[in-house]
C-alpha cells in the first residue's frame, strides 16, 4: 500500500451509529484486541468528548461494498474500544454482543459533575447533540490493505524505543479520584517546576512531576517519610480509586507548601541544590512538617507561618551542600540523587536540626 492511497479524513459519532445500524461497520477484526477498558476509562473518554478535547487518531479499512444490501462496508482496525465505548453509552442495542456485565458503565462524578450517573437519553438536548456531532479524526485504509500490512503500520507506530514509566502505566491503568486529585495538583504547578528548573521538558512529557506529586500526597496520607517504589504508589492509587475523603485537605496541604516555597525562595531555586528532584522531597517534607506537622491528622487547620530563621537554615543548608562543608553523610545522600528512604531521612533530618 502507498501512503498516498490512505484517506485522512473526520468522521462524526453520528456516521457510526448509521453504519452500525445499517451493519456496514465491522467493529471487531480478528486481529483486533479485545474489549477491555474498565469502567473508569469509559467514563473519562466520556467526558472527553463532552468537553471537545481530542482524542488519538482512529484507522478504519474499506470493505467491499457489500451486493445484496449496496452498502459500503468499513472495518474497525484501531479504534474498536473508543467507538464500542460510545455507542453503549448511547444505545446498547447498538452492540449485538452487548454484556451488562462488560458493557455498562456510567460517567463517575470525579470526571463530569453534570453527567455523573446519567444515561445518554437523560443528558440535556444540547449536551446529546455534542455528543452526535464530535468528530473523530479518522484515517482510511483502503480495501486492497492485507493484514500483515495493517499489523506493520502498527508496529512501526509503536516501535518507540521507549519503555513507558510506571507514572505513564498508572495513567492508563487508575481513572478515580486520587489520580484525578494528583494530575489536577501537578499541572496547576507546571509553571513552578519549569521555572524552579526541578524538572526538564522531557522529564514533565513522562509525567514526572506527577509521580513526585503522588508522593507529596502520600507523606501527607501516611503520616511519614517514605523510600519511593512504584508498587508503593501504585497501591495508593488503587487504594483511593473509589474514595478518598482526604482529598479536599491534601489538595490544601500541597498547595500552602508550594505557596510557602515560591514565597520564600521561588526566585532562588532554580540556583539551589534542593531543585533536584531527589532532593526537593526532603525540602517539601521539612517545610510540610514545620507549617502542618508529619503525621499530623487530616483535618482543616491553620498553617504556621515560617519564619525566616528556618529559610535562613534552609538556605545555608544549600550552600553547605554546595560547597561540601555539610557533614560526609549528608554530602554522601545530597550525592546519591536516589529516592531511598535512608537518605531522604538524612536530608530532612540536616534541615531539620540545622542552626
Amino acid at each position: 500500500m502507498r501512503i498516498s492511497e490512505m484517506i485522512r479524513t473526520l468522521y462524526k459519532i453520528s456516521d457510526f451509529i448509521t453504519w452500525q445500524k445499517t451493519k456496514s461497520l465491522v467493529l471487531s477484526p480478528s486481529f483486533q484486541r479485545r474489549a477491555v477498558w474498565k469502567p473508569g476509562a469509559k467514563s473519562l473518554f466520556i467526558d472527553t468528548i463532552v468537553r471537545g478535547l481530542p482524542i488519538p487518531i482512529l484507522f478504519l479499512r474499506e470493505q467491499k461494498t457489500d451486493i445484496s444490501t449496496l452498502e459500503a462496508k468499513r472495518e474497525v482496525v484501531d479504534g474498536q474500544q473508543r467507538i464500542r465505548t460510545v455507542l453503549s453509552y448511547i444505545d446498547k442495542s447498538l452492540l449485538s454482543d452487548y454484556e451488562e456485565a462488560k458493557d455498562y458503565f456510567q460517567v463517575k462524578k470525579v470526571h463530569n459533575k453534570e453527567l455523573a450517573g446519567k444515561g445518554f437519553y437523560d443528558l440535556p438536548s444540547d449536551i446529546q447533540q455534542r455528543i452526535l456531532d464530535y468528530q473523530f479524526s479518522v484515517h482510511v485504509l483502503p480495501a486492497n490493505t492485507d493484514d500483515r500490512e495493517v499489523l506493520q503500520i502498527f508496529a512501526r507506530m509503536n516501535s518507540t524505543g521507549y519503555k513507558l514509566t510506571g507514572q505513564e502505566l498508572r495513567n492508563a491503568k487508575f481513572y478515580g479520584e486520587f489520580k484525578t486529585s494528583i494530575y489536577e495538583l501537578a499541572f496547576e504547578q507546571l509553571s513552578r517546576w519549569r521555572e524552579w528548573k526541578i524538572f526538564t521538558e522531557d522529564n514533565i512529557a513522562r509525567m514526572e512531576e506527577v509521580e513526585l506529586s503522588s508522593e507529596f500526597a502520600i507523606l501527607m496520607l501516611k503520616g511519614k517519610l517514605t523510600g519511593m517504589t512504584q508498587k508503593s504508589i501504585d497501591n495508593m492509587y488503587e487504594h483511593y480509586e473509589e474514595i478518598y475523603t482526604e482529598r479536599h485537605e491534601v489538595e490544601n496541604r500541597f498547595r500552602v507548601i508550594m505557596d510557602t516555597i515560591d514565597d520564600t525562595l521561588g526566585s532562588q531555586m532554580r540556583f539551589l541544590p534542593f531543585k533536584n528532584k531527589t532532593l526537593f522531597y526532603p525540602l517539601f517534607a521539612f517545610i510540610y512538617n514545620y507549617q502542618f506537622g508529619i503525621g499530623s491528622n487530616l483535618v482543616k487547620i491553620r498553617p504556621k507561618s515560617i519564619s525566616p530563621e528556618i529559610i535562613s537554615n534552609v538556605k545555608t543548608a544549600a550552600e553547605r551542600i554546595r560547597n561540601k562543608s555539610a557533614p560526609e553523610d549528608v554530602i554522601d545522600a545530597a550525592a546519591r540523587r536516589t529516592t531511598h528512604l535512608k537518605y531522604r531521612t538524612i536530608i530532612f533530618d540536616y534541615l531539620s536540626v540545622l542552626k
